[in-house]
């Protein structure tokens, strides 16, 4: 395994106990340092041809409107020194307005929205900037605990010129009660806390159509955004 550029201290730990699929994934022997090699330091290279304007529109999925609040999301991708970084992949995937996934998997008894596939995708521009619109996400049962549920969050993944590149994290709501209650949240060190949480912009909100939320990205340093390492619920 390479050596992490993030600081441990502000990223969440491999085992959790509270977060009970952690006791399955995480290493039982100390991690090795590889050396790069050419297959790590190269990558795809991803064109502006292959993405469309309505891959970053998740409300342009079906044949009419989604349910539920339409939401601007918009941020910028950097690294630890707050350069941009352009021509970052960002996939984003969420539930829908119900709380319930486009997938076999998800079988709990919330309503599918034909008009919602909860998926999306972009590059970011010369600045690093990138911006969705989607819905807000609901909460869902997982069955971790008793009476266990994931708060509101859209998963994001990001993908850089190499192939180890890939960066995951969640983006979550400031004042959403459930994020006291839910272990994932809850494994990141509570001084990067913040670095999860969208914040409200009434700048971006567009008025009589949608919400906006600004969630900024930093994928090294210090300040790095925590990320999920290898964690997916």
């Amino acid at each position: 395994m390479q050596k992490s550029r993030l600081d441990p201290d502000n990223q969440p730990p491999y085992l959790y106990e509270p977060y009970h699929s952690t006791a399955k994934r995480a290493p039982r022997q100390p991690l090795i340092f590889l050396p790069h090699t050419l297959s790590e330091r190269t990558g795809p290279i991803f064109a502006d041809t292959l993405i469309t304007e309505a891959d970053r529109d998740l409300t342009r999925q079906g044949a009419g409107e989604p349910l539920g609040q339409r939401m601007i999301v918009e941020g910028r991708v950097v690294d630890e020194d707050g350069n941009p970084l352009p021509k970052t992949l960002v996939e984003v995937w969420q539930t829908n307005a119900a709380g319930r996934y486009r997938h076999e998997l998800d079988d709990w008894p919330a309503p599918l929205d034909p008009n919602f596939n909860g998926c999306g995708r972009v590059l970011t521009d010369e600045n690093g900037k990138y911006r969705f619109l989607t819905v807000k996400p609901g909460a869902y049962p997982w069955g971790n605990h008793p009476n266990a549920w994931r708060p509101a969050h859209i998963h994001f993944s990001l993908f850089g010129p190499s192939f180890v590149s890939r960066f995951i994290t969640q983006m979550y709501f400031e004042g959403d009660p459930m994020l006291e209650y839910d272990p994932v949240f809850q494994c990141v060190p509570d001084r990067a806390k913040h670095r999860i949480l969208a914040k409200f912009d009434l700048g971006l909100t567009e008025e009589r159509f949608a919400l906006g939320f600004r969630f900024d990205l930093v994928l090294r340093g210090p300040d790095a955004t925590p990320s999920e390492n290898g964690h997916e619920e």
